[in-house]
């Protein structure tokens, strides 16, 4: 059973909610700012933490607000403009707009090329992939998750050269590319599933968007294929003719 405002007839996490969204409007809470913590809230409003807690998830459902295990409550960042060319690089895109780039490897592994991967990278079916799985953050805030698949033998060790770079352009560096271009690029919209929702700090059926891409060389010779899943309330794609 809720607990309502007698004179008001709205529910107390609601008014909570709606406090919070207008300090967020007015400026008293900016983009990126953590939020008192929940017990301050609770005294400030003279409810109790669960009425708290309601209020923040149902910020945190709209996108105003986000959860960081362990640290808090932070209110949203303006989405991210990212702008979708024949060159496009995360570190350059989330610098351009004055936040800090961030990379962190969740997981690298080998696997044989499936035959859509094999006909993509220009392999044989079957032919050893280095698989690398990332966390790319713009400031604080998690804005996608990546699954990048590249040749084993022409890019040996690679999960360990990213771990390092934490940049998927420095890794090219490394072994010799300096320049490559998008081939090409395929946008489609999901719901996230329980695995991303945490890694992108989302709540379960929140909507991403999709992102598959492949890289080529300046001869045209593929090198790496991806599949990044966007969070869809921190991004605006830009697709620009260039």
């Amino acid at each position: 059973m809720n607990m309502q405002d007698i004179s008001s007839g709205v529910a107390l996490w609601r008014q909570v909610a709606d406090g919070i969204e207008r300090g967020i409007a007015e400026g008293r809470f900016t983009a990126g700012e953590k939020l008192p913590g929940e017990m301050e809230i609770a005294e400030t409003y003279r409810v109790n933490r669960h009425t708290v807690r309601r209020a923040l998830a149902a910020l945190a459902e709209r996108g105003l607000v986000r959860a960081e295990r362990g640290s808090g409550t932070y209110v949203e960042t303006a989405r991210l403009a990212y702008p979708l060319r024949s060159r496009t690089r995360f570190s350059e895109i989330v610098g351009a707009g004055g936040r800090e780039p961030r990379g962190q490897l969740i997981d690298a592994s080998e696997e044989p090329a499936t035959r859509e991967l094999a006909q993509l990278l220009g392999l044989k079916t079957g032919a050893p992939l280095a698989r690398i799985e990332a966390l790319r953050l713009a400031d604080r805030a998690p804005v996608c998750i990546s699954t990048t698949w590249l040749s084993a033998e022409r890019f040996p060790d690679a999960g360990n050269v990213f771990a390092s770079a934490r940049s998927m352009t420095k890794l090219l560096t490394h072994y010799g590319v300096r320049d490559y271009r998008r081939a090409s690029t395929r946008i489609t919209a999901a719901i996230v599933d329980a695995t991303d929702a945490a890694r992108l700090d989302l709540t379960l059926g929140r909507p991403i968007l999709v992102v598959d891409s492949t890289d080529v060389d300046n001869d045209g010779q593929p090198l790496v294929t991806k599949r990044s899943r966007f969070a869809a309330e921190r991004v605006e794609f830009l697709v620009e003719n260039v």
